[in-house]
C-alpha cells in the first residue's frame, strides 16, 4: 500500500531532511520493509501497513523533535527511536532552541521574570539599558508561541526615529531606509529560526516586521506583537499601537527611558504608559537594571557611567 504523509508547516525542511537527505536516509536504513520519497512538506511510503505504521510513527517522533530543538542528526535520529531523548536539549531557564539547537535561555532573574509573567498577562512592559536582553527575551518568547501554535503570526515594530540622522537625507526608497532601523529584530530573528524558514514566514505574513506607522488601522488578532524602542514613540502613537491588541492576542513592549531620541518638548509615550496602566490587571512591567546586561562586561560599566553622569 502507498501513504502520504502531510508534515507539520513548523517544521524547517532543510533541518529535517539534512545535507543530502541523510536523515531520511538514515531513518530510512532503520526501516528496511519501506520505500520512502520524501519532497518538501509530502512524504510518501510504499510497503505494508504494519510497516508504514512504525515508520511514520519514529517519523513523527524526529519531526517533534526537530521543531522543538531546531537540529536534527543521524545520532538523534537513533536515540530517538530506540527510545532515548537526547538530553543536551535539557536546560534550566531554557525558552527555545535556536538555530542549530543553540539554547536560547533567560540569562538573568529579570530576563526571568519576563518569562514568567508572559503566561499570566497579555501585556507585558519590559523596560532597561541598552544590552539587557529585554528585545532578545521578547522575541524568543513569540517565536516559542509560533512554534506551539499559541499564536498565527507574530508582529514586530519600531518607531522610525532618528537618532542623529534624517531618513529624507538617506539613500534608496522607503523600504531602504527603514530596514537599518528594523535590523535588530531580524538579527535576534535570525538566531532563532532557520534561514530558509524564515523567508517562508516572512513572505506568506506569518512574521512581519514593519515601522510603528503601519500599525494604524490595524486588529492584531491571534498574534504576538512587539514594540521595540517604545520610549521613541508619542502618547498619541503608543495609544494607537495599544488599542490594536486583538482577540487571542498578545503585547510586549519593550524600551529605555534613558534613550529618548524625541524632542526635549515631547514627552515619551512609553513614560506615559507606564504611569497609566501601571496598576491594571493583566498587566506587568518588568524593569531591568545594570546587571541584566549580557554584552560585553565593558557595557555595564559605560552604562554606569553615562547614568551617573544624567543623575549629576
Amino acid at each position: 500500500m502507498e501513504v502520504i504523509i502531510e508534515l507539520n508547516d513548523a517544521l524547517d525542511t532543510a533541518t529535517f531532511y539534512g545535507v543530502n537527505n541523510i536523515n531520511i536516509l538514515c531513518l530510512k536504513n532503520q526501516h528496511p520493509d519501506v520505500r520512502v520519497i520524501a519532497r518538501g512538506y509530502q512524504v510518501k511510503i510504499i510497503g505494508s501497513e504494519p510497516a508504514i505504521t512504525r515508520f511514520e510513527q519514529n517519523l513523527r517522533k524526529c519531526e517533534t523533535f526537530c521543531i522543538k530543538n531546531n537540529t536534527l542528526t543521524e545520532t538523534h535520529i537513533l536515540q530517538l527511536l530506540h527510545g532515548e531523548q537526547p538530553t543536551e536539549f535539557v536546560q534550566d531557564n531554557l525558552i527555545l532552541h535556536g538555530v542549530n539547537g543553540k539554547s536560547i535561555v533567560a540569562r538573568s532573574a529579570n530576563q526571568q521574570r519576563l518569562v514568567d509573567a508572559y503566561d499570566e498577562n497579555d501585556l507585558l512592559f519590559a523596560i532597561g539599558p541598552a544590552g539587557s536582553g529585554k528585545t532578545y527575551t521578547a522575541i524568543a518568547l513569540a517565536v516559542r508561541a509560533l512554534k506551539n501554535r499559541e499564536v498565527k503570526r507574530i508582529i514586530l515594530s519600531r518607531p522610525a526615529v532618528e537618532a542623529g540622522e534624517k531618513l529624507g537625507f538617506l539613500p534608496g526608497d522607503m523600504k531602504e531606509k527603514i530596514d537599518p532601523y528594523l535590523q535588530p529584530l531580524y538579527d535576534a530573528l535570525q538566531d532563532m529560526i532557520p534561514g530558509t524558514k524564515l523567508n517562508e514566514y516572512i513572505e506568506r505574513g506569518v512574521i512581519q516586521i514593519a515601522p510603528l506607522a503601519f500599525m494604524r488601522g490595524r486588529t492584531l488578532a491571534d498574534a504576538i506583537v512587539i514594540l521595540d524602542e517604545a520610549q521613541n514613540t508619542t502618547t498619541a502613537q503608543l495609544k494607537m499601537f495599544l488599542t490594536r491588541l486583538g482577540i487571542h492576542g498578545k503585547m510586549i513592549i519593550t524600551g529605555d527611558l534613558t534613550q529618548i531620541d524625541l524632542p526635549a518638548s515631547q514627552k515619551s509615550g512609553l513614560k506615559d504608559a507606564i504611569e497609566r496602566l501601571k496598576d491594571l490587571r493583566g498587566i506587568a512591567i518588568v524593569e531591568y537594571n545594570q546587571k541584566d546586561i549580557v554584552r560585553h562586561h565593558l557595557v555595564q560599566h559605560i552604562v554606569a557611567a553615562y547614568n551617573k553622569e544624567l543623575i549629576s
